[in-house]
């Protein structure tokens, strides 16, 4: 061992200074003040075009609604819908940075174990309106599930 580790591991041991941390004293402190939604508000509904690798390709609606009083800076909290015919709503949220969302969502059948967490990046379409490309996991639906969608904002 080297002398430096060996003084170390002696002073754990033995009972040394570095045996004893300091003693928790410390008041904690207040939360940062939190300041202004400065970020791109991402809110809207848009019509969404899918591929799921287990049930293949779907259409669907998401709705986006920020939530302004959890939202600080270039941060944005979100909540999150997609609507699909023929497999039911998945509620869930979503927390953006710059023009990226992620995105938690679940079936509201929780039989179903369709769940999962997806990655959005967001650009402006031709129109001026907002879309996003959205890659997502699914690790309990049938034995594992991924896809990807594209939606356009209305």
């Amino acid at each position: 061992m080297k002398p430096s580790v060996l003084f170390v591991f002696a002073a754990l041991v033995g009972g040394g200074a570095l045996a004893h941390p300091p003693a928790a004293t410390a008041t904690p402190t207040a939360p940062a003040p939190r300041g202004a939604f400065t970020g791109t508000d991402f809110s809207g509904v848009y019509d969404c075009a899918g591929d799921d690798r287990q049930e293949g390709g779907y259409t669907g609606t998401v709705t986006l609604k920020l939530v302004r009083e959890q939202s600080h800076g270039a941060y944005g909290a979100y909540t999150f819908t997609l609507e699909v015919p023929g497999y039911g709503t998945y509620p869930g949220h979503g927390a953006a940075q710059g023009r990226h969302m992620a995105i938690y969502f679940a079936n509201t059948d929780p039989s179903t174990r369709d769940f999962g967490t997806g990655i959005a990046t967001f650009s402006r379409a031709k129109a001026g309106r907002w879309s996003f490309t959205k890659y997502y996991y699914e690790p309990e639906f049938k034995g594992g599930n991924y896809g990807l969608e594209t939606c356009l904002g209305r």
